[in-house]
């Protein structure tokens, strides 16, 4: 999130998305550590890629692979599939 909300793009998958049709969707599914989640420097990050018009799935609030308990965790890959295809149908 870091990287795209700022433009960088130096990576296969950063340069999609910086090649990525603005006119279309594009969805995106967070996935750190409750601190990483809670700084104030990822909440800029999401504010620019929604005002992008990305639209964010999650994260949920679980154990992290850490061991610590907070949000922070990728949503269900339910929910990210049901998310994806409110917009394929």
């Amino acid at each position: 999130m870091g990287k795209l909300s700022n433009g960088i793009c130096d990576n296969l998958a950063s340069c999609v998305v910086r090649a990525w049709d603005i006119n279309k969707q594009l969805l995106f599914a967070p996935a750190m550590n409750v601190h990483m989640w809670n700084h104030p420097i990822t909440e800029k990050c999401i504010k620019v890629l929604n005002e992008l018009g990305y639209i964010q799935i999650g994260p949920i609030s679980k154990k992290l692979a850490c061991g610590d308990y907070g949000m922070g965790a990728m949503a269900e890959v339910d929910e990210i599939i049901a998310k994806i295809m409110e917009f394929v149908r």
